[in-house]
């Protein structure tokens, strides 16, 4: 394994195991034990090698899974540990790998034990450099990304020559599965997919300008900013014009992004980067809540662009008017083009999105057991696609069918987190009734008692009810980071031990939340 070791590692094998294995750690703090189970787990770091780390997983479903999904991640948290290192590798491992080889911290044996083994069962390895040349036979070699032969626009972008004069670099990327074809359409969504098309068809038409798309959790409204952007630089190229400019980020990266520009003393720039663009996409803008400031910021960023015939869309969980903590101007002007809601799922709404899904993947699914689904998660059509794809991952990694009794024995957390039919959003409602304060404060910057303690009974009982990992319990709870839930949760517990009436308080509210 010390061959592997390049010289911006550690300097020994059991450094680097020690290295991979505090990654693995954070990452699994940072996603919750069941997703880490589901996807994590069985990555395998092969070598580390100058700027690049391989690593290993036992399928290529399963790769293309964790590369687009955890791979920047996954790459921030060697960064942190190896400054120098740049680049990750996502490959499959070989077939005649022999699982049970593996340590315990996930990091692949020595060449000569591995040498051992395969001479044993009558393989013969290649000697090749690193630690992955000891395994049996070459890895496959890695194929281009995914999505890019249908894009031929995003994969300019990501070469050098097209970063470099990329004006808007501070743009998130778009996600070449949002697009249009992908989408499924139904009788809650219908309207608000239409306006989505109307746009993208014909940016910055009188009446659609600004495009305001709100909705719960799950529902698709990052899913339409997307194919809305796809769609208008497709259209562009296909009339023969130059591709429109188009910018997509989350309120949050707004906010922050707004916040280095003033550290930097480079508002200007930032302005001047932000209002050249011919499109502008803002993604759950209730993150400016309070945040008046960054409000203001966006606002004249707005009146800019409209004033230019520029489009913009923008998304949130509720629509204009009822964005309480937002300034009256802002919220108007937010009002004053196209409002299109998001509703619940309809069950044949989610069947279709389940057979559309099945399908993309190419895996046989049988209907009692989509029909199985459908009835189950009804609120949140991000965790529904969630769970399907759980149930192909467990079908490709082990070579099983999916059955309705493995289905039940594969999402049972999940399934057990409905049956209580409990939400993060019932819990804040909850409580804030119960101690008396508005609802808004589970979200807001306050941290005087009254509000504050209310807000951790709350992430307790997120924790203890729901299945959502900390992270996302904190961004429900007005953006707040994983430690600060973590903080609540543990001061809660200790509360309810010292004080008999507090635990009273917060059992009695577990009894009305489950029943």
């Amino acid at each position: 394994m010390e061959n592997a070791v390049g010289p911006s590692s550690p300097s020994s094998a059991p450094q680097l195991a020690e290295v991979w294995a505090r990654i693995r750690g954070r990452l699994k703090e940072e996603v919750g034990e069941v997703e880490y189970r589901t996807w994590l787990r069985q990555m395998t770091l092969a070598s580390v090698q100058g700027e690049e780390a391989t690593i290993l997983l036992p399928t290529r479903f399963l790769r293309d899974w964790v590369r687009g999904h955890y791979g920047d991640r996954l790459r921030a948290l060697w960064q942190a540990e190896l400054p120098t290192l740049r680049r990750l590798d996502f490959r499959v491992k070989p077939e005649a790998r022999n699982e049970d080889a593996r340590d315990e911290a996930g990091v692949e044996p020595s060449g000569e034990a591995r040498q051992a083994r395969l001479t044993a069962r009558g393989l013969a390895a290649e000697p090749q450099d690193g630690l992955a040349g000891s395994l049996a036979r070459p890895v496959e070699p890695r194929p281009a990304d995914r999505g890019m032969e249908r894009y031929p626009d995003r994969a300019a972008e990501r070469s050098p020559e097209k970063a470099a004069e990329k004006p808007n670099d501070w743009s998130a990327p778009l996600d070449p599965r949002f697009t249009f074809d992908s989408f499924v359409v139904g009788k809650p969504n219908e309207f608000a997919h239409a306006c989505a098309r109307r746009v993208a068809e014909r940016p910055a038409s009188p009446g659609f300008n600004p495009l305001f798309l709100y909705g719960g959790v799950g529902l698709g409204k990052t899913h339409l900013m997307h194919a809305c952007a796809w769609a208008i630089r497709e259209l562009g190229v296909a009339a023969g014009r130059p591709p429109m400019t188009v910018a997509y980020m989350s309120a949050e990266k707004f906010m922050y992004r707004f916040i280095a520009a003033l550290r930097s003393q480079s508002t200007m720039e930032f302005k001047e980067s932000l209002r050249s663009v011919d499109v502008l996409l803002i993604d759950d803008l209730q993150f400016l809540i309070g945040k008046d400031n960054t409000q203001e910021e966006f606002f004249h960023t707005f009146n800019a662009l409209v004033d230019a015939g520029k489009q913009i869309i923008v998304s949130a969980d509720k629509s204009p008017s009822d964005l309480s903590g937002i300034e009256d101007r802002l919220r108007t002007r937010l009002g004053c083009g196209m409002v299109a809601d998001l509703h619940a799922t309809t069950y044949e709404l989610r069947i279709s999105i389940l057979q559309a899904k099945a399908q993309t993947q190419g895996v046989p699914v049988p209907v009692k057991v989509m029909e199985f689904l459908a009835h189950k998660i009804t609120s949140n059509v991000r965790e529904l696609e969630g769970a399907l794809n759980r149930l192909i991952a467990h079908a490709n990694l082990f070579g099983r069918p999916i059955t309705m009794d493995g289905a039940q024995e594969v999402l049972h957390d999940i399934l057990r987190a409905h049956d209580r039919r409990v939400t993060i959003e019932e819990i804040q409602k909850r409580v804030a009734e119960h101690y008396n304060i508005r609802l808004t404060d589970m979200s807001s910057p306050r941290r005087a008692r009254a509000v504050a303690r209310p807000r951790q009974v709350a992430m307790y009982l997120a924790k203890q009810l729901t299945s959502r990992s900390l992270p996302e319990i904190g961004r429900r709870f007005g953006g707040r980071d994983h430690t600060t839930v973590m903080h609540a949760v543990s001061r809660v517990a200790e509360l309810m031990q010292s004080d008999s009436a507090f635990a009273e308080d917060v059992e009695l509210l577990r009894r009305m939340l489950e029943t």
